[in-house]
């Protein structure tokens, strides 16, 4: 892969407090690439660091080929949108979008033309001369973000653009978001603490936690392999079971009494114990087909979200969660009753650190 955008060896303290430690990321013209994690983890300063609004302590940032750490802002050929739209409230939608081209000194009618162009692509082509307290706030986030793709960036930086939107909004705009850098194919990364958002339009998430990037991978790498203890835990809800080794070599454990085989060894000694994982959609209730381990469980809670009922039984000395699609022809069993679930054990995911 052709690095378009390269971190390298990146550090960052304020004071004695390192908030990014040995950060290394390559991404490819045109990908998409989450940074995920809590706050304080250091995704933003990352991310403040690419466009040079922070300097690094150590490290390098490279774009295009070119090593732009030493450089301004404004020399690094990056457009950034803020989380909270940061519009001129002097300036008209269109004066918005064109300030960053009349900054460059770009010819009046070529400006004219381009911002003609990005409010198309935003959908808000008879709203430029609209003021920003007269839009919502979802359009006011399209300016921003037209407003940043104007200039014609080589990157494109997004720092929770959508975490003051409502949840209806948010699911809208970042679908739009990602058609449009889809279509103008532009190298982007975005940050977010929210794992929804991240897994539903990312090439690639970083899972960052205490300044380091702990996973780097497709979101069906992260959520099904998950590297880390970390990551298994904060991306995607799960069930925790204690075990203990059987027979390493073969990934045999044993679970409440049953012995199960795992998808490959552990690294581990007979006896010791092992922390184990499962997704709430890999449970089933009953016995379903291909599920070779079956546990006899008590229906706790009965929740009901709509396309989906998420039950909590409880199960081999643990309290687990399940999701099963909502069927009309079948309601759920009620709270009290006792039911079977049953899983396949290469489903399981081993946490290690």
């Amino acid at each position: 892969m052709t690095a378009d955008l390269e971190i390298a060896r990146l550090e960052k303290s304020f004071g004695a407090t390192r908030v990014v430690r040995d950060f290394n990321l390559a991404i490819a013209k045109g990908e998409f690439v989450s940074l995920l994690g809590p706050s304080g983890c250091g995704k933003t300063t990352v991310l403040r660091i690419v466009a040079g609004f922070e300097t690094a302590t150590a490290g390098t940032v490279g774009i295009g080929g070119q090593d732009v750490t030493g450089l301004r802002p404004n020399q690094r050929n990056v457009g950034m949108v803020f989380q909270a739209y940061a519009l001129f409230p002097n300036l008209t939608v269109a004066q918005n979008v064109g300030f960053g081209l009349r900054v460059k000194g770009v010819p009046r009618a070529e400006i004219r033309a381009r911002v003609a162009e990005m409010l198309e692509l935003i959908g808000l082509a008879d709203l430029g001369g609209r003021y920003p307290f007269q839009l919502s706030g979802g359009q006011q986030q399209r300016v921003a973000l037209a407003r940043a793709l104007a200039p014609r960036p080589r990157v494109l930086l997004l720092d929770e653009p959508l975490s003051a939107l409502d949840a209806k909004i948010r699911v809208a705009l970042r679908n739009e978001i990602r058609a449009i850098q889809r279509a103008l194919g532009i190298t982007t990364i975005f940050v977010t603490h929210d794992q929804e958002e991240a897994l539903s339009i990312s090439d690639r998430i970083v899972v960052m936690n205490g300044g380091m990037a702990e996973q780097v991978g497709t979101p069906f790498e992260v959520y099904n392999r998950p590297a880390t203890r970390f990551v298994a835990t904060f991306v995607g809800s799960l069930n925790t079971f204690e075990a203990r080794a059987e027979d390493p070599a073969a990934g045999r454990v044993s679970l409440a009494g049953v012995s199960l085989r795992l998808a490959g060894p552990l690294a581990a000694r007979p006896g010791d114990p092992v922390g184990l994982a499962l997704r709430p959609e890999q449970l089933y209730l009953g016995r379903g087909p291909g599920h070779e381990v079956v546990l006899p469980a008590r229906i706790e809670e009965v929740a009901f979200l709509g396309s989906v009922i998420r039950l909590r039984v409880s199960a081999a000395g643990a309290r687990l969660a399940l999701d099963t699609f909502n069927r009309s022809d079948s309601p759920p069993p009620p709270v009290g009753s006792t039911a079977e679930v049953s899983f396949s054990a290469r489903d399981m995911i081993v946490l290690g650190a």
